[in-house]
């Protein structure tokens, strides 16, 4: 059972740190609100590199943001533009901390919520994921169309008042996901679209869990993602997220699963993946 967590939508300590990490932000670039803040999961790093200008924040230094602690989750916020001067400004946040490394589903929450005071009305997702579909090999991508919460847990737990109750019919921006598959298309990527089911982990799942995920109709399995979405939509923010399929789920492949298979099938697909993130944010300026 989820334990009951405390209203830090209105907690004075919680948007206090929320405000200053806003004002740190703004500090750095000035009245420029964001087309995007792009989180960044494992093997996804390569997006860095599209920011030319780019000013690195520490996620210690900004008093909302979690500390990550795991490998290819570097914990750092990185402010500016694609493709020099001018370009669209974009907020990186280069890893997240999962609610398997604390068991805080909200753990993102002062992270997501700086975004959307800082004015950004849109959150990029991305992950690395296990595919359920044999069809849907490593080194493809998918586009969320919709979530399984196997977990039932939620970062809203302890919030007061009718806003907690989200709607979460469309969770996944439909008009995010016909602009990302454009995206795709225009660069030659096979991008598949369905639905992630998010499981709490760390430990990689048995191949009974990975037949009742599919009976249930998941397309890829991860962990993370489905907290921050929620956030995002109680902040007000539009959400499309990306999966990066490093792997067959267990039952599907003999291959034995690990956080370095996970990073190794990352690696193999990283280019590609830089490729349509950009090609998204540019689009996104539009």
């Amino acid at each position: 059972m989820q334990e009951r967590g405390h209203d830090r939508m209105h907690d004075p300590a919680h948007e206090e740190a929320v405000l200053r990490s806003a004002a740190r932000i703004r500090a750095v670039v000035g009245g420029r609100i964001p087309v995007a803040a792009v989180l960044l999961g494992s093997g996804w790093g390569e997006v860095a590199h599209t920011v030319r200008d780019g000013v690195d924040l520490p996620y210690a230094e900004l008093p909302a943001f979690p500390v990550p602690g795991v490998g290819g989750h570097t914990g750092t916020l990185r402010l500016g533009s694609l493709d020099g001067p001018g370009g669209p400004l974009v907020a990186l946040l280069l890893g997240r901390q999962h609610p398997y490394e604390t068991g805080d589903a909200a753990a993102m929450a002062g992270a997501v919520r700086t975004m959307a005071a800082l004015g950004c009305r849109t959150l990029l997702q991305t992950n690395a994921a296990g595919s359920l579909d044999p069809a849907m090999p490593p080194g493809r991508f998918m586009v969320l169309s919709d979530h399984l919460n196997l977990p039932q847990r939620s970062p809203l737990v302890g919030c007061k008042g009718d806003s907690r109750f989200v709607d979460m019919s469309q969770a996944y921006d439909p008009a995010l996901r016909a602009l990302a598959q454009r995206c795709a298309a225009s660069l030659e990527l096979p991008l598949h679209e369905g639905v992630y089911a998010w499981v709490l982990g760390p430990q990689f799942e048995t191949p009974a869990e990975i037949r009742m995920l599919r009976t249930l109709g998941a397309h890829a399995v991860g962990m993370s993602t489905v907290p921050e979405t929620i956030l995002a939509r109680h902040a007000g923010m539009r959400v499309l997220a990306l999966s990066m399929i490093t792997n067959l789920a267990s039952g599907l492949s003999t291959e034995p699963l690990s956080h370095a298979h996970t990073l190794a099938g990352a690696r193999a697909a990283a280019a590609d993946a830089a490729r349509l993130v950009r090609r998204i944010i540019l689009e996104l300026e539009s």
